[in-house]
């Protein structure tokens, strides 16, 4: 899946990089996601009747994304976040394929479980692993974050690789995006990708979207669901995953892909 017309959102107008970051930053927000059949999401965003506009660059309406996730040898990133802990984060490179421009990004818990995001800008050509200024810039902001850094070296543990649609609803001031084709990788090669599925994910205040109520009128509930911990979890059916059991065992289908 590339996109394409993904549920009518060709007719939607469009909305540029800046104007929607100036409009509908986020950094700090409360996420909503959902795992919906293509088909049936494909249907639920035509129906969507509420003012929406899509982000468009260069003519294109969804775009490359390429993260790869770092944790320390024991996983103590994963396992904060599979024991449901305070003070979690998750630290990762993201790439943007298209314009070929990437950043490190460290990821926090708030308040009222709201999430941070804080990043810079960061070389592609690192992208799987942390230089010594990217370790530097890790530590400081979780130290400033969470009052830790990581007890272990840090290594790439995953690679996530999607096509995103990103949506601007301005009678909320809040964004929601639609990843297609998603896939999970470890360092060895083993991999999965979601079959017939996309993510939907809600980005807003505390206050739910009309998207999420749209959504939730039509009988479709938020999953939990974490592109880092869940891959993780179903590339490893070993590591603990009771908050992610009833997303993998009833509405996360996957397929094994060959290893390159």
């Amino acid at each position: 899946m590339n996109g394409g017309d993904f549920g009518g959102l060709a007719a939607r107008p469009p909305i540029g990089l800046e104007e929607l970051t100036g409009a509908a930053a986020l950094q700090t927000r409360m996420d909503r996601k959902y795992v919906v059949g293509a088909r049936r999401a494909a249907g639920l965003v035509r129906a969507f009747d509420a003012d929406v506009r899509v982000l468009e660059m260069l003519g294109r309406r969804s775009f490359a994304y390429d993260s790869v996730y770092f944790d320390t040898a024991g996983l103590d990133s994963y396992l904060l976040a599979a024991h449901g802990r305070r003070r979690r984060y998750k630290i990762r490179t993201r790439t943007y394929v298209d314009s070929g421009t990437s950043f490190l990004e460290v990821k926090t818990e708030g308040a009222r479980a709201a999430t941070v995001k804080e990043r810079i800008p960061y070389d592609p050509a690192d992208s799987h692993r942390l230089t010594g200024e990217g370790l530097a810039y890790v530590n400081e902001t979780l130290a400033c974050a969470i009052g830790s850094v990581p007890s272990g070296a840090l290594g790439p543990v995953l690679q996530t690789r999607y096509r995103r649609i990103t949506l601007y609803l301005p009678g909320s001031g809040s964004r929601a995006t639609i990843d297609l084709g998603v896939t999970w990788r470890k360092p060895d090669g083993q991999a999965y990708e979601l079959d017939g599925a996309v993510i939907i994910e809600t980005k807003s205040g505390s206050a739910a979207s009309a998207l999420d109520r749209h959504l939730w009128a039509s009988g479709v509930r938020p999953s939990r669901i974490s592109k880092f911990a869940t891959g993780l979890a179903a590339l490893d059916p070993a590591l603990p995953a009771n908050r992610w059991h009833r997303t993998l065992s009833t509405s996360l289908p996957l397929r094994p892909l060959d290893r390159p």
